[in-house]
């Protein structure tokens, strides 16, 4: 069977490479709209976006789940549409569910798994071993799989995910529904195999998770790239320095913030989200006094204040007009 390694369309350092990639569902509904990308090996690479943006719908593309409707695309030099069985061998998965074996144990659900993938019964359990020392759950290999917390069964699947050493490990909402210890765990085990040198793409509509994993970020939104660049090229875009989250007692929060860039100086632009307002201002330094003694001229009285630099977010709504959770 061939494998189509080296397509000759794609670039050679690419272990993600798409062009045109479009999925349409009937009704016209254009989930992924002509998508192109390049990502390189050893990066971990994010899909930001909002819920219904394409991101599940492009990683179905990526890793043999959805057939696209045109487009090509080719994962770890194999043309994941035209040999699917092939891809599988070349990826690993961690969906948005959970989808491990209720009715095996913790070790059974990754040795079945490593038996699957041709691995020798002495092999798979000591892979499953070693990954389950590693993800700190080898106490519990013994367990059944409705034993463990939601934090733990997500560690598990990234490890039957990577348990056959795949070249390239899909994360879809990996952290979605997890409480932040177990996020924090997730993360530091994921920032492990990027030091590896393990490439990652993964979906999220966390702005702090893109920030904190990615070497590079895709913004997406109605199944198109908006924009492309590392987390701190994306907040250049913004063309501020910083960012303060206002909190008023009362008052019409949409006029305060129309307002606010008119009257405080060096601020670009302002707007209201999650009970405050935003404003974007090219510089921190003597920036707070100068917007409570606006907000106190216009009327309204301040209640919390903070400055920080701007986010992946305020580039979304730069660039959208939306909140990324929308």
């Amino acid at each position: 069977m061939t494998t189509a390694r080296h397509h000759p369309s794609a670039p050679g350092d690419a272990i993600i490479w798409t062009k045109g990639l479009t999925k349409t569902y009937p009704g016209d509904i254009k989930a992924v709209d002509h998508v192109d990308l390049e990502i390189r090996p050893g990066e971990i690479y994010g899909l930001l976006g909002p819920n219904g943006a394409g991101k599940t719908t492009t990683i179905g593309m990526l890793t043999t789940r959805v057939i696209p409707t045109s487009g090509q695309a080719i994962v770890g030099g194999v043309d994941v549409v035209a040999h699917p069985g092939v891809a599988k061998q070349v990826i690993g998965v961690v969906p948005q569910t959970n989808t491990l074996d209720r009715s095996m144990t913790v070790m059974e659900n990754l040795e079945f798994h490593g038996r699957y993938f041709g691995m020798s019964a002495k092999t798979a359990r000591a892979a499953a071993r070693d990954l389950l020392e590693r993800i700190r759950l080898i106490e519990r290999a013994d367990a059944p799989v409705m034993a463990l917390s939601g934090g733990m069964a997500q560690r598990l699947m990234v490890a039957r995910a990577i348990l056959h050493r795949p070249q390239v490990l899909f994360l879809d909402e990996p952290t979605a529904g997890l409480d932040p210890q177990s996020r924090l765990a997730l993360w530091d085990l994921l920032g492990g195999l990027h030091g590896e040198g393990q490439t990652i793409l993964l979906t999220t509509h966390y702005m702090e998770e893109a920030d904190q994993l990615c070497s590079r970020v895709a913004i997406m939104d109605h199944g198109h790239i908006l924009a492309l660049d590392t987390p701190a090229g994306l907040k250049r875009t913004v063309g501020a320095g910083s960012e303060v989250r206002i909190a008023v007692e009362s008052g019409d929060l949409a006029g305060l913030a129309d307002k606010l860039p008119h009257v405080v100086d060096g601020a670009t632009k302002s707007w209201v989200l999650d009970g405050r307002v935003l404003l974007a201002a090219q510089e921190g330094h003597g920036l707070l006094p100068r917007v409570i003694n606006a907000c106190d001229q216009l009327g309204y009285t301040v209640t919390d204040l903070s400055v920080t630099e701007p986010t992946l977010e305020t580039v979304f709504i730069n660039l959208t007009g939306k909140d990324l959770r929308e």
